[in-house]
């Protein structure tokens, strides 16, 4: 994993849809778990989208942590 893809996480924000303007990190599980059923969205917004929801799956959100408050 590339340390930069965490640093993204907790700046960019959801460019569309039910969560639009919320930073990926705060994307809720079950939005994550329903893009993964359905696709996520292709480049890096899907990536990172991935790599959020494999964070919260497995209760690693504390690594973002630090990242939020530079």
């Amino acid at each position: 994993m590339k340390p930069e893809l965490l640093k993204e996480l907790v700046k960019l924000k959801m460019p569309y849809g039910k969560f639009e303007g919320r930073l990926i990190a705060d994307l809720p599980v079950s939005y994550l778990e329903w893009f993964a059923r359905k696709g996520f969205p292709t480049g890096k917004l899907g990536m990172l989208m991935q790599t959020a929801l494999v964070i919260k799956r497995n209760g690693l959100e504390e690594l973002l942590i630090p990242l939020r408050e530079k």
